[in-house]
């Protein structure tokens, strides 16, 4: 079991959720008093931690 596979699955898997949360806000919420300020910290935590675990999943070598 690679460590590093199983943290970046995990931020893949945290990044995936944060987008989702964001976009069901941003949806959820357009055409009233939208919470700017929570829609770009969450689509930004979300393109991070995404972006990181996809890195860290296609760099790690599988070593068995």
């Amino acid at each position: 079991m690679n460590l590093k596979r199983v943290f970046g699955t995990l931020l893949t898997l945290l990044g995936t959720g944060c987008l989702i949360y964001a976009a069901m806000k941003f949806v959820n919420e357009s055409g009233k008093d939208t919470d700017t300020k929570s829609l770009v910290i969450y689509g930004i935590l979300g393109l991070l931690f995404f972006a990181a675990g996809i890195s860290l999943v296609r760099t790690t070598k599988d070593e068995s």
